[in-house]
């Protein structure tokens, strides 16, 4: 591609920048990277050709000279390529990785410094060695490497069982043992978004995500729109994926259109002595030690599959073990968990790491062959499971065991409302008293940051703290957090943050802090923070009211003070009821009024204007309800004209996603939320590993929201919880899709996997192989606790393979009846997969539900009443189109109020009702 328009890409993702954050990056007086990377000088030798095979389902093209892979192109689909070959020539230079390339670290007998070989550090036309049998290409790659590495390497594409493959065969061609410390193979695909709009992206652009699981590891590379094709690249025989490590050294300019390149390593113990010595690793370090004129064959394979949802299937019949968790790979102490996995060959052993982290019991297998176990885990923190099989194959399962969720909960609340919460009369940006963003590493609020959000109490990376805070609020009402957080609404929030009158009564500021040395008291800043830079606004750019993004989080604030006062006695004042649910609607109306540049755009946290419709249809605020209503439509009709209606002020982006797919449903656009829930699929994988699976991707907001700022693929930020709203919210439509169950719960439980014991939510954590923690501060933790609060739930399901199923509950079956306890948080909520009905709780928590497979019928039984709950508040939809299914309804007299049915608690006992 023609360096001007990388130029041209660089200069957009600048602007961008410049429009959210109402300055421009010191990057952008800079060359531009792309225009640097354009004059370097070629090396791959183009002009010398290509070649071209057909390869079943591909048209492979390898660049003659190097036998790297220059395209690869499905043939069912046109104008389509899973390499990046349209920058082939921008990236043809020395220290550029491509698909073919091998990195090794190794030492000879003898000598303690390791040493590093590439192909790709310095390019020489490598040599191609003769043909036979199934073999496309082959070379000796030892003109491309070093004259002194003591290996001689020969690549092979070739025909294996049908499928590309690419093999290395590396003999020790000296006299002495040759250790390989390290080797990794580097995965070139095409995410880089850089210059294209959201059209060409899903028509052009893939994301992979790697399961970390050695010898049954695989990558699962998927188009942005989530159409098929997919592809798999999947290990032959012994070339475990032991890690993912990023090529930051590959010159690519990386940003926020584009994540950096990966490599799978097979070895790895070479960085885990070095690079990655502060690191827990996901799989123990291995190495190889050749002797002399010995050989090691590494193979991979590339497999055509259709959309994400079918990657399980097509790994089972390419002979690959497949593993499928219930509930998932985030399990609470309390939580019995089941554990599936199909393979041809027997399992040999398996076993916990920590020994003692993780119980396992046999259970009987499935009728078609799959093993089945019963796990627990036992010890918070990291675990995994490691399976050997009959043929000597291992695989890696990673676990996250975390408290039961209402301990996790609890702590979170705490902490926000002690450690997390400011208090300081004389603080000169008026934010006391309120949470505040909360340095761990430190053990110390953040009242200071040349990110003026961060310490400023809005923005994502700002509001993050409180938001959490309120949000807790719904899931676990706590008296003493409440009266905190009360001060802090009336006196922060609503008046500091937002405006409490005036014409632009409602707007949201960016930040409450804000960097003006010249106007400020003397030392008000500190000494050691750079804020020479253009994050540290001045109070004009605080004060801008631009940002719609601000408005959810203030709006979700006020809703769930509504709730609180409405729906309990004694924890809000009960007679201020409407003027929260007032605020909150009025807030969406100035996010439109005021901030009608981004709300054209999918808002995180946008969900809570399609909430706080409800609640006032069900109050009967009939005005209120038709503005509301008609400002949401007129922003869907827009995302309707759309081909792909979720843009963001960024040029790619994950968030926006969850309120289009809500309003598209809600107006009854199912095309456009059939788009949408697409393309969260294919940026959702689901995966036997707890960090990856149901994480949506994120990759560049430890830089506005983190500590350790770098562009890095984070794990459980906040797209987790966000995106699995309307996942979960489509799986309830289509009840026999256990995938978006999968997917939906994965993001849900990962959501709150990184909550430290004490209640510390950090804004993500970190997935490079150097780090594998937290990050250092809570950041913008508070949006992803959004998703969670709002669809914390429990799912019972009858799965055709895997029986009866609990995800947020313990199953006992009793002939035809099977009972459910709820082990959730909130208790408010639970989905009966089987007849498609849907309970949720305004108020009261469900202790058990009872569901009679043969009559159909259905009991609740509910807690007792405590200082604040009298009465429970029950709703019940069936948003399932299920065949044969009645009408359910609550059986007997109860009072009905505001679309919902109000039951009177016992004081002393339980109390069950019949639905039926």
């Amino acid at each position: 591609m023609h360096a001007s328009l990388f130029f041209y890409r660089t200069v957009k993702t600048v602007v961008f920048l410049f429009l959210v954050y109402g300055c421009f990056p010191d990057v952008v007086f800079a060359q531009s990277p792309w225009v640097k990377l354009a004059g370097k000088p070629s090396t791959l030798n183009l002009n010398n050709g290509f070649l071209s095979f057909d390869v079943g389902g591909f048209n492979l093209k390898l660049v003659k000279s190097s036998q790297t892979v220059a395209g690869l192109q499905p043939k069912n689909i046109k104008d389509f390529d899973f390499i990046p070959s349209d920058s082939l020539k921008v990236r043809s230079a020395d220290g550029l990785y491509h698909l073919g390339d091998i990195n090794i670290r190794l030492r000879i007998e003898g000598k303690n410094a390791w040493q590093n070989y590439s192909t790709a550090a310095k390019r020489q036309a490598v040599k191609s060695l003769p043909i036979k049998g199934s073999v496309l290409a082959a070379a000796d790659l030892s003109a491309t490497l070093p004259a002194d590495i003591p290996l001689r390497i020969h690549r092979m594409w070739e025909i294996y069982k049908g499928k590309l493959s690419l093999k290395f065969e590396i003999r020790n061609s000296t006299e002495k043992d040759v250790e390989i410390g390290a080797l990794g193979i580097p995965m070139i695909f095409d995410n880089i978004l850089d210059g294209r709009t959201l059209e060409q992206a899903h028509a052009k652009n893939v994301f992979y995500d790697p399961y970390i699981g050695n010898d049954a590891g695989y990558l699962q590379v998927t188009r942005l729109s989530g159409h098929a094709p997919s592809l798999i690249v999947a290990p032959i025989n012994k070339t475990p994926f032991e890690a993912y490590n990023p090529l930051n050294d590959d010159p690519t300019p990386r940003g926020i259109a584009f994540e950096g390149f990966y490599e799978w390593m097979v070895h790895s113990k070479a960085y885990a002595e070095n690079e990655w010595k502060s690191a827990d690793q996901w799989n123990t370090p291995s190495f190889v030690i050749l002797k002399p004129g010995e050989v090691k064959i590494y193979a991979l394979q590339f497999i055509l599959s259709g959309t994400a949802q079918d990657t399980e299937q097509k790994l089972i019949e390419n002979n690959i073990p497949v593993a499928i968790s219930a509930p998932g790979y985030v399990l609470p102490r309390n939580v019995d968990s089941k554990l599936f996995l199909k393979y041809a060959k027997k399992v040999k052993s398996i076993k916990s790491y920590p020994n003692e982290a993780l119980s396992i019991s046999t259970l009987p297998n499935t009728k078609n062959g799959w093993y089945s176990y019963a796990i627990k885990g036992n010890t918070w923190g990291r675990a995994k499971l490691s399976i050997t099989y009959t043929d000597g194959l291992e695989q890696t399962i990673q676990y996250k065991i975390i408290a039961p969720e209402n301990e996790v909960i609890a702590n979170y609340g705490n902490f926000l409302t002690s450690k997390q919460w400011f208090n300081d009369r004389n603080d000169v940006f008026k934010r006391s008293p309120s949470p505040i963003t909360y340095d761990y590493e430190k053990q110390q609020k953040v009242t200071q940051d040349n990110r003026a959000w961060i310490a400023g109490l809005s923005d994502e990376g700002g509001a993050g703290a409180w938001l959490g805070a309120m949000m807790k609020q719904l899931v676990q009402p706590n008296k003493l957090e409440i009266d905190k957080l009360k001060q802090f609404i009336d006196t922060v929030m609503f008046g500091q943050i937002q405006l409490k009158d005036g014409p632009e009564k409602y707007g949201v500021k960016k930040s409450l802090f804000y960097y003006e040395p010249d106007s400020m008291p003397k030392n008000t800043y500190s000494a050691d923070l750079n804020f020479k830079t253009w994050s540290a606004w001045p109070k004009k750019e605080a004060d801008n009211l631009g940002r719609s993004y601000n408005y959810p989080h203030v709006a979700a604030a006020h809703w769930v003070m509504y709730r609180l006062a409405r729906n309990y006695k004694g924890l809000a004042e009960a007679s201020a009821w409407k003027a929260h649910l007032i605020n909150a609607y009025e807030t969406g109306l100035a996010m439109v009024n005021l901030a009608p540049e981004y709300a054209q755009f999918g808002q995180m946290e946008g969900t809570v204007f399609y909430l706080i419709l409800n609640d006032l249809k069900n109050e009967g605020l009939v005005e209120e309800t038709n503005k509301l209503e008609l400002a949401m439509k007129n922003r869907a009709n827009h995302w309707r004209s759309l081909a792909y209606p979720f843009g963001s002020e960024m040029p790619w982006d994950s968030t926006g996603q969850e309120e289009v797919y809500v309003w598209s449903t809600y107006f009854g656009y199912e095309d456009k939320a059939k788009v949408t829930l697409d393309a969260i699929l294919a940026y959702m994988p689901v995966v036997p590993h707890w960090a990856y699976n149901g994480n949506a991707r994120r990759y560049w907001d430890f830089l506005y929201g983190g500590k350790l700022q770098r562009i890095e693929r984070m794990i459980h930020h906040y797209g987790s919880g966000l995106n699995a709203i309307p996942v979960l919210m489509d799986y309830r439509k289509n009840p026999d899709n256990f995938y978006l169950l999968r997917t939906g719960y994965g993001g849900l439980l990962g959501t709150i996997s990184n909550i430290t014991q004490d209640g510390f939510a950090p804004a993500a954590f970190h997935s490079y192989p150097s780090t594998l923690k937290n990050d250092g501060i809570s950041g913008d933790y508070g949006s992803g606790f959004f998703g969670y609060a709002i669809n914390t739930a429990t799912y019972l399901i009858k799965h055709k393979e895997f029986g009866w199923l609990a995800f947020g509950g313990n199953i006992i079956t009793n002939k035809n009846v099977v009972n459910i306890d709820l082990t959730t948080a909130a208790k408010s909520a639970i989905y009966l997969a089987p007849i498609g009905l849907w309970i949720t709780l305004d108020a009261g928590k469900i202790q058990s539900v009872q569901y009679d497979t043969i009559s159909g019928d259905v009991k609740l039984t509910l807690q007792k009443t405590d200082d604040f709950t009298q009465s429970a508040t029950i709703r019940l939809s069936q948003p399932a189109k299920i065949s044969g299914i009645r009408t359910y309804q609550i059986k007997g007299n109860h009072i009905k109020e505001r679309g919902a049915t109000s039951i009177k608690l016992s004081n002393h006992d339980t109390t069950q009702i019949v639905i039926n």
